[in-house]
């Protein structure tokens, strides 16, 4: 079984596609130990002299759906899998900015969360922390961005194309791609010079 951490920001189309298959790949049974992680895309676009995103309130809006995300991760695990797809598809299938209750609510409830505890929980600002946590960890290796994968020390950014075909097409593209990652350490960069057609 191969262990590795995975950051998301929900506002990115490729962190979309790399986390259905993940999912996918989970469902199809995959040999996979991963831990979905938070990722702000904003922290890299602060004005000169601001302060870390996540200890400003007044940009909570932005990073809503990530809390409630961990909120249900941390303390509705059952439930994250759905929750997380749910987020993802809200955002770049019916174009939902995520940065309301009233977004996100309806797929906390599709999924059968306890809204209350979720939004009491984000109340308490405790997710922001796990959010500053989780991506200073990141930061120490390196990361610039959505989806990195994280396999012991090893940081590996990875921009996929297309979303799932099948559970069983994820499960073998995920395990191929940790299988790389995982052994082959010197490969620094491997990139198509074109965009499929």
């Amino acid at each position: 079984m191969t262990t590795f951490a995975l950051n998301y920001d929900y506002r990115c189309p490729f962190a979309k596609n790399i986390h259905l298959h993940v999912l996918a790949a989970l469902r199809a049974g995959a040999e996979l130990d991963v831990t979905f992680e938070p990722w702000t895309l904003s922290q890299g676009h602060r004005s000169p002299g601001e302060g870390d995103v996540w200890d400003n309130p007044e940009r909570d809006s932005e990073h809503l759906a990530l809390f409630a995300s961990i909120s249900v991760r941390d303390q509705q695990p059952a439930f994250f899998p759905a929750v997380h797809e749910g987020l993802f598809r809200a955002r770049h299938h019916q174009s939902l900015r995520l940065n309301t209750w009233d977004e996100i609510v309806p797929v906390l409830k599709a999924a059968g969360v306890d809204v209350d505890a979720v939004t009491s929980d984000v109340a308490t600002r405790r997710p922001a922390q796990v959010l500053a946590d989780a991506q200073r960890r990141f930061e120490k290796v390196e990361t610039f961005g959505v989806p990195t994968f994280l396999i012991g020390d090893d940081a590996t950014f990875v921009r996929y194309m297309t979303e799932p075909v099948s559970d069983e097409n994820s499960a073998q593209i995920i395990t191929s791609l940790v299988t790389l990652m995982a052994s082959q350490g010197d490969l620094n960069e491997f990139k198509h010079t074109r965009l499929p057609a």
